[in-house]
């Protein structure tokens, strides 16, 4: 294994889960598919774990990947197997996502906005599930307007080009949302697209950037 990964484990007394998670990680390292394992106890150490905001044990973080609940031996390694890799991160977000974590999506973005690069990845992969896809698209309406998005325009506007009119049609929409004028002649190339809701959805999109342009005086 290339990568070094570290992992932080917080467990807490009368947590069913945490001792097999704490046997799981220990086994790991002593194999050495971990490099560094630090314990912390909930009960103990309250206000370590509310800086991190963690809620419930276990609580796990490999790499940049942040897990709670019980995850078994095998689970934890292809984790580890992840740490680094872009198809890593975005299997991570597609898990959050599809399991009901989108207000933490949203706080890592915002913590680390290089992770949004993943996006229009995951809008063109024909593999990603739809929970996915509607979390990423509260995400963008969660961030519209907000600067950090517009660096998306660029990979926004290849999938325009797309045969899939789903795909054509949530890129469109997300360039709305980054209400920046550099978006608009990428959503005008689909003004005469086959499909209504598309060519709907190109209105709606330049719309929205025209109410947030400032006024002219």
């Amino acid at each position: 294994m290339s990568t070094l990964v570290s992992v932080q484990l917080f467990i807490a007394p009368g947590c069913p889960h945490c001792p097999g998670v704490l046997q799981a990680l220990s086994e790991l390292i002593k194999v050495g598919e971990i490099a560094e394992l630090d314990v912390s106890n909930m009960a103990l150490l309250p206000d370590k774990a509310k800086a991190l905001d963690i809620r419930s044990v276990p609580w796990i973080k490999i790499g940049p990947f942040e897990l709670t609940g019980m995850h078994t031996k095998s689970e934890l390694q292809t984790w580890i197997q992840r740490v680094g890799s872009d198809s890593g991160m975005r299997a991570y977000l597609t898990e959050q996502f599809t399991s009901g974590e989108l207000q933490k999506v949203i706080m890592l973005v915002k913590r680390d906005p290089e992770l949004l690069k993943h996006f229009p990845v995951l809008i063109a992969d024909k593999e990603t599930p739809l929970g996915a896809k509607i979390g990423i698209g509260a995400v963008f309406e969660e961030l519209q307007g907000n600067p950090l998005i517009q660096p998306l325009i660029p990979a926004l506007s290849k999938l325009l080009r797309s045969e899939e009119p789903n795909i054509r049609n949530d890129a469109c929409y997300y360039l709305g949302l980054t209400e920046s004028s550099d978006a608009i002649t990428a959503i005008r190339t689909l003004i005469n697209d086959p499909m209504e809701e598309i060519r709907e959805t190109v209105h709606d999109a330049l719309s929205i950037i025209q109410d947030a342009q400032p006024p002219v005086e």
